[in-house]
């Protein structure tokens, strides 16, 4: 028999954990790794694309409203004053819009409030001259003809831009001019983070939009826009859009009145865009003072911002309808700066030596402000005016004043009877109200006139806490 083969064999088969030396490997096939080939990108879904742009355009915003705050010098009333926080409107929830019931087509539960008398008595107050106020139309019509003389004769000029640009919004207008419900254009979406925004609403004529297409409008603008160019937007086409609705019905629509509650999400540009141009224009009707003064009365509103609308009204042209304005915030019952305070005294004060008939929203503002004031606080005497013949009317809502009203009436003789357990006299020259016990059950009406035959002296009141 032949010789057999010793096996050769590896005494060590495998490397130990130990030795870090790379010389000797298992002799075992490893499997290898599959080839990388490139792969096609995956194209990233439009949720997600739709996302990053709004973000992208929430950063432009952030950056545009900073140049903003910078360059507005002149706007002291509102700044440092910080803005509610912000609540973005989702597009899903705008292109879902479903339209107003028809019950709900027009507001008008304000219609108890409004006496043609007080409307009478208000007219006085208003400036019969004043010109008509701005529109979108006007100031970018206006802006056009300066750039080019060429167009002075154009009833309505476009603005010099790109024809296909001109050609979407005016489709998009189209659209909007006969819009209830479902989407509203991608288009205009966009046009809150242009540079010539106005020129682009412009063109797709704003005064021309439906009451539904107006409340979508409001709803994207007070998300998308700071507060200078929200306030553009309410004070150059919500407002006058208000203003011809009420004009012409006698009454609001409710997509209108909705809009204007969108509108005060954001309070600095609401004040200025809305209210103190209304009341600046001294031709501010005591419906129109009723329909956003409910608004006003049923949002809630930053005390701050409040505080400063107080200020800027009592210092403003009083045209009756001020009034109103001033005691729907002073009811809200704000703690009140002493400078607003002051201000306001100062306002009534105006009235000491007034001729005109007083409307009686005048008395309920003083009655307000009186009070509101705290018993801790100190100069709380306002001096008022009287006339020949005044009229005090007492409603149940006065009886909750915990506090005396004093009538200081220098020699005047009583026409109205008077009841005992409401006024008792106390001299000749004074007579106290003493409106701490709810004992009448109906309001009650005092009237006084002068002896002409004793005094000619003006009448006065003195009204403390």
């Amino acid at each position: 028999m032949g010789k057999r083969k010793e096996r050769l064999q590896n005494p060590e088969p495998f490397v130990p954990i130990s030795d870090g030396t790379d010389s000797v490997r298992s002799s075992k096939a490893r499997s290898k790794a599959p080839k990388q080939h490139q792969k096609e990108a995956n194209m990233i879904e439009s949720n997600i694309s739709s996302k990053i742009m709004k973000e992208a355009l929430i950063q432009m915003k952030e950056v545009q409203e900073e140049e903003d705050t910078q360059n507005n010098t002149n706007s002291s009333f509102f700044n440092g004053i910080e803005e509610p926080p912000k609540v973005e409107e989702d597009d899903d929830d705008i292109d879902g819009f479903a339209g107003f019931s028809e019950t709900q087509s027009q507001f008008g539960g304000y219609e108890e409030e409004i006496n043609e008398e007080d409307e009478r008595i208000m007219e006085a107050f208003l400036s019969k001259g004043q010109a008509q106020q701005k529109s979108l139309a006007d100031l970018v019509v206006e802006k056009i003809k300066q750039k080019d003389a060429s167009v002075v004769s154009e009833i309505r000029p476009e603005p010099k831009m790109d024809a296909s640009i001109i050609e979407i919004y005016k489709g998009v207008g189209d659209h909007l001019s006969k819009y209830t419900v479902g989407k509203i254009p991608k288009a205009f979406k966009h046009i809150p983070s242009m540079q010539r925004w106005e020129e682009v609403l412009y063109i797709t004529e704003p005064e021309k939009w439906s009451a539904n297409a107006m409340f979508q409008a409001t709803r994207i603008f007070a998300s998308n826009f700071g507060v200078k160019k929200a306030e553009q937007f309410y004070k150059l086409v919500l407002l006058p859009r208000v203003r011809e609705d009420i004009r012409k019905n006698k009454r609001l629509h409710f997509a209108l009145y909705q809009s204007l509650k969108k509108a005060l999400y954001k309070p600095a540009a609401f004040f200025k865009g809305i209210l103190f141009p209304l009341c600046e224009s001294c031709t501010c009707t005591l419906r129109e003072a009723v329909v956003i003064g409910s608004i006003i009365e049923k949002v809630s509103i930053p005390p701050l911002h409040s505080s400063v609308a107080l200020l800027k009204l009592s210092g403003m042209e009083y045209c009756g309808t001020t009034s109103y304005f001033i005691k729907l915030l002073v009811e809200k019952k704000y703690a009140l700066p002493y400078r607003v305070v002051d201000a306001l005294v100062a306002h009534f004060m105006r009235f000491l030596y007034e001729t005109r008939i007083m409307p009686v929203i005048w008395h309920q503002s003083l009655l307000a402000f009186v009070q509101s004031l705290s018993v801790k606080q100190t100069a709380t005497g306002v001096k008022v005016q009287g006339k020949q013949e005044w009229l005090v009317t007492i409603t149940n809502e006065c009886y909750c004043f915990q506090s005396q009203v004093i009538l200081k009436c220098p020699k005047f003789r009583t026409i109205a009877p008077v009841t005992p357990n409401i006024m008792n006299y106390s001299g000749d020259d004074y007579c106290h109200i003493n409106l701490d016990k709810p004992i009448l059950k109906q309001p009650v009406t005092f009237k006084y006139a002068w002896d002409k035959a004793t005094s000619m002296t003006p009448f006065s009141a003195l009204i403390s806490c």
